[in-house]
């Protein structure tokens, strides 16, 4: 049996409404653009959202319209992918990283250190369980540090009722092929109840636009396409219930593979974290040799991630990181493996992961 990594969902539906929009709409900044910003703020339980040409584009611009600038230190996690601090050192943003909690992968708002230069705090709602945001937002509060939530592997999960992207005072989410919802292509969104930040992120995405001839900022290119936005507004109504599937499939991962091997297994939902699982992520000292199994065996993985942002090679030469800076995060990124999430993904293919993996285990003992 062949089992991949993820299967992105592209209905008839959704390819007639970006075909609809690109037949009957501007190419950017068309009426679907417009709409599909509405819903999906009303979604997250926010005033604004405001969409852009992908995640990465979401935090840089949400960071610059929230007066974060050349020289200020951002707080954040290493164990995410690059475009996490990518997206604010091209400004000249320093950044700056804490621990996370081993059980959950997100930021310890225990290691979060204060500086002078330090102006946000960046938690990350890693594999889409959300980071623990009262403690963080306490952090922020007692040193007037602003909260921007990256989002992008979180679109829908709730902490303590709560939807991601309303959680602190700017949430950015990428919407790449292989999220929860992709719009067809790329693309991001920026949540906030911030007037001006998203007034301001408006303007950025479109060259610093004031008027039609009038620029009065140094604006980006980063407009979401009219027929991805069309695509989205398709997704975002059927978002919920793929989230159900994704936690059913999730559930069911926790059943065959509890007590086997030394798996350690995400954290489950409960009365203040409700994840959507972007991503099934286990943890072994014998990742490799459990990857190379599956791979024989026909199952898909991946690994979310493996070199953790500070010891990647730019930052190495940039900031003088090494090894021992973040050990719980640096000991993590040896032992995580991805296995197949799909919200269609069956009770056969889930069957047949657990079975590959309990036969490496029975094996290897």
């Amino acid at each position: 049996m062949k089992v991949p990594l993820a299967r992105p969902i592209m209905t008839e539906e959704m390819i007639e409404a970006a075909a609809d929009a690109l037949r009957n709409e501007r190419l950017t900044m068309g009426e679907s653009m417009f709409k599909f910003e509405e819903e999906f703020a009303a979604m997250c339980g926010v005033k604004h959202a405001v969409s852009v040409s992908s995640g990465t584009g979401a935090i840089q611009l949400s960071l610059l319209a929230a007066g974060i600038g050349r020289g200020d230190a951002v707080m954040t996690s290493s164990m995410s992918f690059v475009a996490t601090t990518n997206a604010y050192v091209a400004f000249g943003g320093r950044p700056a990283f804490a621990d996370v909690i081993e059980a959950e992968c997100t930021i310890d708002p225990a290691e979060i250190a204060v500086t002078q230069d330090l102006k946000a705090i960046m938690p990350v709602h890693l594999y889409g369980h959300p980071a623990r945001m009262d403690d963080i937002k306490a952090v922020a509060k007692e040193s007037d540090l602003l909260v921007i939530e990256d989002a992008c592997q979180a679109h829908g999960a709730k902490y303590k009722g709560r939807r991601a992207g309303a959680l602190g005072d700017v949430g950015c989410f990428s919407f790449y092929p292989t999220k929860n919802m992709h719009v067809g292509g790329d693309g991001g969104m920026v949540t906030t109840d911030d007037e001006e930040v998203a007034e301001l992120v408006r303007k950025l995405r479109h060259c610093g636009r004031k008027s039609q001839y009038e620029h009065d900022a140094i604006g980006y290119t980063a407009r979401l396409n009219t027929a991805n936005a069309a695509v989205g507004r398709i997704q975002l109504r059927m978002l919920d219930g793929w989230n159900d599937k994704r936690r059913a499939v999730a559930k069911r991962y926790d059943t065959v593979l509890d007590g086997v091997g030394d798996l350690a297994l995400p954290p489950r939902p409960d009365a203040d974290f409700l994840p959507v699982y972007h991503l099934y992520t286990v943890r072994t000292a014998r990742r490799e040799a459990l990857r190379a199994h599956l791979d024989a065996a026909g199952v898909q993985t991946g690994v979310h991630y493996e070199i953790p942002i500070h010891l990647q090679p730019i930052y190495r030469t940039m900031y003088g990181y090494s090894e021992g800076m973040l050990p719980i995060t640096e000991r993590l990124c040896k032992e995580v493996v991805t296995l197949p999430m799909f919200p269609d993904m069956t009770d056969e293919q889930i069957a047949y992961v657990g079975e590959s993996i309990a036969g490496f285990f029975a094996g290897a003992e």
